[in-house]
């Protein structure tokens, strides 16, 4: 893993084997080792930063979140579910090659978020490319920038 870019969200720890040539790390959601794409590592870190510093329980967090647009299966990267099991909050994962400082990426990531956040319908709604982080509250009104992660609990 010591090919893997330093991300801006905390350390963390992987179990990790080699199967074939290839990295699997082992993904706590799934319960399953998955195997460790630039976006998988994205993904890894900030499940942890959900459940670690922002108070989201592991069981209420999946991954690979279903989701159908035009009759086409799509899949949400991450979706934190509330109390009530409703999502609260949906996360879209790139990797750090994804280059957010150009405005013209990033709008295409908001867009992609908010046509699945049409279907899955959370409050909050997450880009990151483990390098860069927007937050956002969804209401009435559209999508409002936030200055910080939102808590779970």
């Amino acid at each position: 893993m010591e090919s893997m870019p330093k991300l801006n969200l905390p350390p963390i720890n992987l179990r990790a084997k080699s199967d074939n040539g290839r990295t699997l790390v082992f993904d706590d959601v799934r319960s399953a080792y998955v195997v460790l794409t630039p976006e998988e590592w994205v993904r890894r870190h900030l499940v942890s930063f959900l459940v670690n510093n922002c108070g989201a329980p592991l069981r209420s967090i999946v991954e690979e979140y279903p989701v159908c647009i035009n009759s086409m299966p799509q899949r949400a990267d991450i979706v934190v579910m509330d109390a009530e099991a409703h999502p609260l909050i949906l996360v879209e994962c790139k990797a750090t090659d994804i280059d957010f400082a150009n405005r013209k990426t990033l709008s295409e990531v908001f867009e992609q978020a908010t046509r699945y956040n049409a279907v899955v319908g959370a409050r909050y709604l997450i880009l990151s490319n483990g390098l860069q982080h927007f937050c956002f509250e969804r209401s009435t009104e559209g999508y409002t920038p936030l200055r910080a992660f939102p808590r779970v609990g």
